[in-house]
């Protein structure tokens, strides 16, 4: 259990962008965490988790705390009482699942990071959230000094958010996610695409609907690969915002045609992306470099929603396109839009 100081956190992330942590600590059995916590209290110090840096803009100067990286593995019992440590790397796990065709989560493939980030933000896609299949969260009370589990009531679920990262942020460190998977069971289809995709399809598999999430997901440049000049992004830069009927009404008087809009038990829901193509930033958008020629920073040419890392980009460009963005939707729109990322190692006022 080792303390290191000044380490680099950009190559953590996979946005690729951000300075050093004043102190860094990876942890890869339970038991370190209450020590690692009473040494940050004792220096009054602030501590980050850090899961698989796959949801975070990590400021240019850095974080001046401790950051935490959660390196917990190891995946125990069977579909109806699965338990994944919160280090295990979420895509993996589900590969893992879908393998022993255990249903429940095969929509959210291709998503990056770690099984400890997933109930933080209640990740979602292509029709499903992890929040219908999980039953327990077992993590570190910050407030308590003790270790808790926490079932699906107490986490609070809601849409891109938990109680770790809404009602009590930072209070909570997730070591182990509880599952209840079902074996034998069919493919979710309530994604469009999806469904159309399989509409012949008498019964799709759980390995095809899961290639076929990847395959979108791919197509979007949405899937983290490493030789994809497109993948140092943080994925969805923005939440999909809920409104009422009223405002998708007036969204759509004012851009002349009708969004696409989703019900959701708290309102209706627009993508951010179609918003964010209509009040100005086409895919592929790269604002120009000061010197002349496309900037280090811009859209995905693949989906408006990313914000891609072309090459020596800083945070603070990111954050600069990021606030234009924003502004210039909710110029058009009246329509706030909410960043998905972390930002860490920022003051309150340089961030959305």
């Amino acid at each position: 259990m080792g303390i290191a100081a000044q380490v680099p956190l950009a190559p953590l992330t996979t946005l690729g962008i951000g300075g050093p942590a004043r102190f860094f600590a990876r942890v890869e059995r339970e038991e370190h965490i209450p020590a690692l916590m009473a040494w940050a209290e004792q220096q009054a110090m602030p501590v980050f988790v850090l899961g698989g840096g796959s949801n975070l803009l990590v400021a240019d100067r850095g974080y001046d705390g401790l950051v935490l990286a959660i390196a917990l593995r190891g995946i125990h019992g069977e579909a109806e009482a699965v338990t994944a440590a919160a280090g295990e790397p979420w895509d993996a796990f589900v590969e893992r699942c879908v393998a022993r065709d255990w249903a429940g989560i095969e929509c959210l493939s291709g998503i990056p990071g770690t099984v400890g980030g997933t109930p933080v933000q209640n990740v979602g896609a292509y029709g499903q959230e992890v929040a219908e299949t999980i039953v327990a969260v077992r993590a570190w009370d910050r407030e308590r000094r003790e270790f808790v589990e926490l079932d699906r009531t107490a986490s609070r679920f809601g849409y891109r958010a938990s109680l770790f990262n809404r009602d009590q942020p930072g209070r909570f460190i997730v070591t182990a996610v509880r599952f209840r998977l079902q074996p034998g069971g069919a493919p979710a289809l309530r994604y469009a695409e999806l469904q159309r995709r399989f509409a012949s399809a008498a019964r799709p598999s759980l390995r095809g609907v899961r290639e076929a999430v990847r395959e979108i997901r791919r197509g979007k440049a949405m899937l983290i690969e490493p030789d994809q000049a497109e993948s140092h992004s943080a994925g969805s830069f923005f939440k999909n915002p809920i409104v009422t009927e009223a405002q998708a009404e007036a969204v759509a008087a004012r851009a002349g045609e009708s969004p696409p809009r989703f019900a959701t038990p708290e309102g209706v829901k627009l993508p951010a992306a179609w918003l964010i193509e209509r009040a100005g930033f086409p895919r592929g958008y790269r604002p120009p470099a000061p010197g002349g020629g496309a900037g280090r920073v811009g859209l995905s040419s693949r989906h408006a929603l990313a914000i891609v890392n072309y090459g020596g980009a800083s945070a603070a460009e990111v954050a600069a396109l990021a606030r234009r963005i924003r502004d210039a939707v909710a110029a058009c729109f009246g329509i706030p839009l909410a960043p998905e990322p972390v930002w860490l190692g920022f003051d309150p006022g340089e961030q959305l």
